[in-house]
């Protein structure tokens, strides 16, 4: 189910969208709308993981490395 929401658009952008949005074969100028919208918000989610993603791994390189493997470190396990 779509949530009706209202926008403000610049006249001149309202004009264009109104001009061509038959011409671009969309149904109508809600879906014009509805898609330009849902572009914006993938892009603007491929960013704010890509911005997520960086502040992890930057606090990755500054948290302590600690050795798992430091109480077994140098046996010999062939032998065992």
């Amino acid at each position: 189910m779509l949530i009706q929401t209202k926008i403000q658009l610049e006249p001149e952008n309202y004009d264009f969208i109104k001009r061509v949005y038959k011409e671009l074969n969309y149904k109508s100028l809600s879906e014009y709308m509805r898609q330009a919208v849902n572009a914006q918000i993938k892009e603007d989610r491929k960013r704010l993981r890509a911005f997520k993603r960086r502040q992890a791994m930057e606090m990755i390189g500054k948290g302590p490395y600690t050795h798992h493997f430091e109480d077994i470190d140098g046996e010999d396990f062939e032998s065992r």
